[in-house]
């Protein structure tokens, strides 16, 4: 049963997460992997990962009312993610699932510093989560509904995702907002070779706001294009490869599925977001909805909000934590320029640390933080056409 006064459910996948202390090394990420070789590091950082802690334990680090909502099997990963979760209120966990006979989820992060992260993984318990796993009394009272991480998940793609579908559907019909997230499968496996631009068009019809990374969505819409760029990145880095142009096709593919809003994750480039023009669909995205004086300021936009300067420890979580920021812009009705802004500065504020989410402060100190004049990055990303706004943002509209 959901807490009471909990706002926001955040549902999916959940994993214990085991990070070595790695220093920087100048022969690069290969002289890690060499068979034989003894590597000298340091001491490691046990936490929980996936999308329900990560993104969960964001909102509630920044002042939001959360319910997490997670599948763990009764071994001793599955007590140790228990642990974790209940250090940060013993009542955050009423949704979780503790499976018998089952394993849990872990992941060992590979984090170099200035290199991105490698995640060796086993999704474990995650796999036989499904739609009446949610019960709908679950829902009473809860205003937004955030499911993370899909194809981490085998029930929810299979049958071309009748799971996932199933579970949108059931939240969707109790008037919640609905948010939905993605990762990336390996591409030898059951969910890297499924079907996702059909799993996708059964699932954003009941999808209010869609949270992608860009190099999630490019593989999974365009598969053949997405390995035809990777020959022109040698680092395997798509992102410099992107313009503006790209990001507002693949978002207009998306809100033609379904979804009212579209955020891309662009990793240090920042947030680009596009919002439907139908000013109905966006007043009929549940609990969350823009309210009736912001509507028109949340229809047909297209902006991209770079990331704040900030010295980067590590990017483990990264992305959860700047849906945490955009989810807390909504729950909290702010414009979309200032709903933009705080996601980028949570994202901001994870990188400060090596984990996920003990750099996020609460939502009064990341707000006077970005209204102090915080720096930016430069933008790096073509833009052509696009222009620079007041407030840091870039925008295509004329």
């Amino acid at each position: 049963m959901t807490r009471s006064g909990a706002e926001v459910i955040v549902a999916g996948h959940i994993c214990l997460d085991i990070i070595p202390t790695i220093s920087e090394k100048k022969t690069g990420i290969d002289a890690l992997f060499v068979p034989g070789k003894l590597v000298d590091i340091g001491p490691a950082v046990i936490t929980t990962g996936g999308a329900v802690s990560n993104t969960g334990l964001a909102l509630h680090r920044l002042g939001s009312h959360v319910q997490l909502m997670g599948k763990v099997g009764d071994d001793q990963f599955g007590a140790a993610i228990m642990q974790v979760l209940k250090q940060q209120g013993e009542d955050i966990v009423d949704g979780m699932i503790v499976a018998p006979g089952e394993i849990s989820s872990y992941t060992l992060v590979i984090n170099p510093p200035n290199i991105d992260r490698i995640f060796l993984h086993c999704t474990g318990a995650n796999d036989t989560y499904s739609s009446a796993d949610l019960k709908e009394e679950q829902l009473a009272g809860v205003r937004l509904f955030h499911f993370g991480y899909p194809p981490l998940m085998r029930k929810m793609y299979e049958n071309q995702g009748e799971e996932l579908e199933l579970l949108l559907s059931k939240v969707k019909a109790s008037g919640l907002t609905v948010s939905l997230d993605l990762a990336k499968p390996d591409p030898e496996s059951a969910a890297g070779r499924a079907d996702w631009r059909a799993i996708l068009g059964r699932a954003l019809p009941f999808v209010d706001v869609f949270l992608p990374s860009f190099e999630e969505i490019f593989y999974m819409l365009h598969r053949d294009l997405y390995e035809e760029m990777l020959l022109r990145a040698p680092s395997g880095d798509l992102l410099p490869l992107v313009d503006g142009v790209m990001l507002s096709e693949i978002a207009g593919e998306l809100l033609a599925m379904g979804a009212a809003v579209v955020g891309l994750k662009l990793g240090e480039f920042g947030l680009y977001v596009r919002t439907i023009a139908d000013k109905d669909r966006l007043a009929s995205s549940g609990l969350c909805a823009p309210v009736s004086e912001r509507i028109d300021s949340w229809t047909n936009r297209e902006l991209l909000a770079p990331c704040f300067d900030v010295e980067v420890v590590g990017t483990t979580g990264a992305g959860d934590c700047t849906i945490a920021g955009f989810l807390c812009g909504m729950l909290q009705g702010l414009s979309l320029e200032d709903t933009m802004q705080t996601a980028v500065g949570v994202g901001a504020c994870n990188v400060e640390q090596a984990d996920a989410t003990s750099g996020i402060p609460d939502l009064s100190k990341l707000q006077e933080r970005i209204q102090s004049g915080w720096s930016k990055r430069r933008m790096k990303l073509n833009l052509s056409g696009w222009r620079a706004t007041e407030d840091g943002l870039w925008t295509s509209e004329a």
